[in-house]
């Protein structure tokens, strides 16, 4: 028994470290090759190491606008995560309570993750053309990317309100406070980690979204599209560089919300602390 236990063990771990390495194994292979000499090529073996393909990432590029089309990215990907935040927030509020139409809408919402992305880019192009609006990646980019992301915070937000304790809600409007100051001042505090979680989703998933952007971008590449367009004409280990500065940014960005959720983890335990203070003297008392 001892040995079948043993060896499904050591099967299970074999196939996570393969996947572990199928998964991360070609991100650290551009890392590794992105550090190639003046004179590298786009393979193995090494030809040196340097730091020569980051510094010139940094210089004018005879093809492409890396900088650009990183601004745009960031700036659509926070636009994304702001709309999808606060439109995810009331439709969870919304659907705690059944409201005439309301299985029909959660089926439209839902039913954007199951058509074809390259379709949605393509409806959506089409659709501007035909309004004779300007394609552009703040307006059809935006709308485009939205379907992407708008099902998944309202998914979250499903589960997070499905084990929310209403009785918060009724203490509060015992109290006297009004509805906006019950979401204001209860709700949103205790909901704000996993608020955290729907702007990372929303955020990561706009900004190297390909297929949804393709037809919708105008005519300025966002990142995932200028570096797609670069891998036709570039063939220098510098598009390896930006793939290894875009992977760090992405770490980064997803520490950043990793640490603002510890810090609100960390300021509602000293909240209940102070709670339990305040009710221990009054007992005292």
């Amino acid at each position: 028994m001892d040995e079948k236990k043993g060896l499904g063990f050591y099967l299970l771990a074999a196939f996570f470290t393969l996947f572990v390495i199928f998964l991360y194994g070609p991100t650290i292979t551009i890392a590794i090759l992105s550090f190639q000499g003046p004179h590298g090529g786009l393979t193995f073996p090494m030809n040196g190491v340097s730091m020569h393909w980051f510094h010139n990432l940094f210089e004018q590029q005879a093809v492409g606008d890396i900088w650009g089309s990183f601004r745009r990215s960031f700036a659509l990907g926070l636009m994304v995560m702001i709309i999808t935040v606060v439109v995810a927030v009331m439709a969870g509020l919304a659907f705690r309570r059944q409201f005439f139409g309301s299985t029909v809408i959660f089926y439209l919402v839902v039913g954007s993750l199951i058509i074809p992305s390259i379709l949605i880019s393509l409806g959506v192009g089409i659709l501007f053309n035909q309004l004779d609006w300007d394609v552009h990646w703040s307006t059809s980019g935006l709308g485009s990317q939205l379907t992407w992301t708008l099902p998944f915070g309202l998914l979250i937000m499903f589960a997070v309100f499905n084990r929310f304790n209403p009785s918060y809600e009724e203490a509060a409007r015992d109290l006297g406070a009004s509805n906006l100051q019950t979401v204001w001042h209860i709700v949103l505090p205790l909901i704000a980690p996993s608020l955290i979680g729907v702007a990372l989703f929303g955020f990561t998933l706009s900004y190297d979204e390909f297929a949804r952007t393709l037809l919708t971008a105008g005519s300025y590449n966002t990142l995932p599209l200028e570096i797609y367009g670069m891998t036709t004409s570039v063939t220098t280990p510098v598009l390896y560089a930006l793939g290894t500065l875009t992977t760090i940014f992405s770490f980064i960005v997803i520490g950043l919300f990793i640490a603002i959720l510890w810090i609100l983890k960390r300021r509602e335990k000293q909240s209940r602390h102070n709670a339990g203070a305040d009710t221990s003297g009054l007992s005292s008392v």
